[in-house]
């Protein structure tokens, strides 16, 4: 009876431990986890608890529903994307935006978000749209837009390049060729994009 009393402490304490916020953390990091190796249509309630080793009552009384859990878990693991790199140059400017969207895509906040975005339907999606807008497409139209306005400036880049085409062209070609083609974005593949494709997009005088 002394060995049960003895063996029993440690598991209350562990239970203890893993309420409130500490719970509520590995819910969401077990969603993240769902989403980006079994999808959106095969994430269950039941396997989030089940990864977050907790019971599906516990998933329930913080979110109602799938589409909750999820936008709370992505709009928690994004990464925080920082300034735009200053690198003096258009060329290298752009490498390095391009160099933090590919390690972002291809993290782990990056696959769940590809899976909600290509798996989800219309208005599944509608659920996710304020998410996924402030949190990954204000912010990296920001970064691309100050370094192409610092182009400007400089004299690199004409002084018509600062639209919304030309800020789509880059998110738009990397999220196309990891779909479509199953490009993985390597460092090579991201110097080219940015000499055979933005560099005469964006060159004074014409593409």
């Amino acid at each position: 009876m002394v060995t049960s009393g003895w063996t029993a402490a440690p598991a209350q304490a562990v239970s203890l431990r893993r309420r409130g916020a500490v719970l509520e953390r590995a819910i969401l990091d077990a969603a993240l986890e769902q989403l980006s190796t079994v999808g959106w249509n095969a994430l269950t309630m039941e396997g989030v608890a089940a990864g977050a080793q907790t019971g599906k009552a516990a998933v329930y009384r913080r979110w109602s529903s799938k589409e909750d859990l999820v936008a709370d878990a992505l709009q928690a693991g994004l990464p925080r994307l920082e300034g735009p790199p200053d690198l003096g140059n258009v060329r290298e400017d752009l490498l390095a935006l391009c160099t933090r969207a590919r390690d972002a895509m291809f993290s782990r906040p990056g696959f769940a978000l590809r899976a909600v975005i290509h798996e989800c339907d219309t208005a599944q999606a509608e659920r996710f749209h304020g998410v996924i807008f402030e949190g990954v497409v204000e912010p990296t139209i920001k970064m691309l837009r100050d370094a192409i306005n610092r182009g400007i400036e400089r004299g690199e880049v004409r002084s018509d390049a600062s639209n919304s085409y030309v800020f789509d062209a880059i998110p738009a070609m990397m999220m196309y060729r990891s779909k479509m083609c199953g490009s993985e974005w390597v460092d090579r593949d991201i110097e080219e994009m940015i000499d055979q494709l933005m560099l005469p997009l964006l060159r004074p005088g014409g593409a």
